[in-house]
């Protein structure tokens, strides 16, 4: 196979792989149909209780989102991304498009790319043009769990396996931190893809964000203090979160907002067809081809 294109196309299925990285009440009776024009806020806790309880045990949701970069240079850009995600197990199966592309594309893969996660592995088509020069197999495999386990280094085991983490993050869990926000609140009433909400707004820190992917636990107090500082002076404070709660309890659309010196970062995620069954498959091993395994052969090469 062509070994300097499959690596440049390697370093590209990882860079996306990371970036992916970067998202009842107790009887059941909480939801946005009842929700009054001005909710106070243990009724707003109720709601978004309501919601996470139903989100979590539907499992499985249609997903459309976007992340737009802009701001910030040569690294602004969109995605778009639509298909089908999964929790508990975590998986999904979608297609990805946009301007982030853009540097993959220039290593040779599609200018829109189906990936799918299963089992903590992210599988990416390459494309035709790609699999020509990687032995026929269109699919590129990243194993972060095997990849960790096989160095060795306990510290990069925890690196590696919080950044499962971090592409696993799925709207219950989202729902679940902004629970936890301080000055979460009801905006009011709005309509939402033909559906009626009630829209829903809070902050969450740095901190608790870091908190709920196990980002925390990955680093040393050393690094992880590095960290923080590192993110207030790039002037992020927090994310800003929104959610729209519709009649039925589930969330139908979820932003995330950032702000930081070097540009602005926002995430729509529009859902629907909760409780849909994630059929996620991996593709053949025969189409398949093992990042790792083919930059340690690199290597010793």
């Amino acid at each position: 196979m062509n070994r300097s294109a499959g690596k440049r196309a390697g370093v590209a299925v990882t860079a996306m792989a990371l970036a992916w990285g970067v998202a009842g009440c107790q009887d059941g009776t909480g939801t946005a149909s009842d929700a009054p024009k001005s909710q106070s806020q243990g009724d707003v806790t109720k709601v978004i209780q309501a919601a996470y309880e139903k989100t979590s045990a539907a499992k499985a949701a249609k997903v459309r989102m976007t992340m737009s970069m802009s701001g910030a240079g040569a690294d602004s850009g969109t995605a778009e991304l639509t298909g089908v995600q999964g929790w508990d197990p975590a998986v999904m199966d979608i297609t990805m498009k946009g301007s982030m592309l853009s540097g993959a594309a220039a290593s040779g893969a599609p200018e829109q790319m189906r990936m799918v996660m299963l089992d903590n592995v992210m599988y990416m088509d390459m494309g035709v043009k790609q699999a020509a020069e990687m032995d026929g197999k269109r699919w590129m495999k990243l194993d972060l769990k095997a990849a960790a386990d096989a160095s060795g280094d306990k510290a990069l085991q925890k690196q590696l396996t919080g950044g499962l983490d971090s592409m696993n993050q799925d709207p219950a869990q989202q729902l679940a931190l902004l629970l936890d926000s301080p000055n979460l609140k009801h905006v009011g009433a709005e309509k939402i893809n033909g559906m009626e909400t009630q829209h829903y707004k809070g902050t969450l820190t740095f901190e608790q964000m870091l908190k709920a992917n196990n980002t925390s636990k990955a680093l040393s107090k050393e690094d992880y203090d590095t960290l923080i500082a590192n993110v207030r002076k790039a002037g992020l404070k927090g994310y800003d979160t929104e959610v729209w709660v519709n009649e039925e309890g589930y969330p139908a659309r979820m932003d995330i907002g950032m702000t930081m010196a070097e540009g602005t970062m926002r995430i729509r995620a529009d859902y629907s067809d909760y409780g849909t069954q994630a059929a996620v498959q991996a593709p053949p091993a025969k189409d398949t081809l093992d990042l790792f395994e083919m930059l340690k052969g690199l290597g010793k090469a």
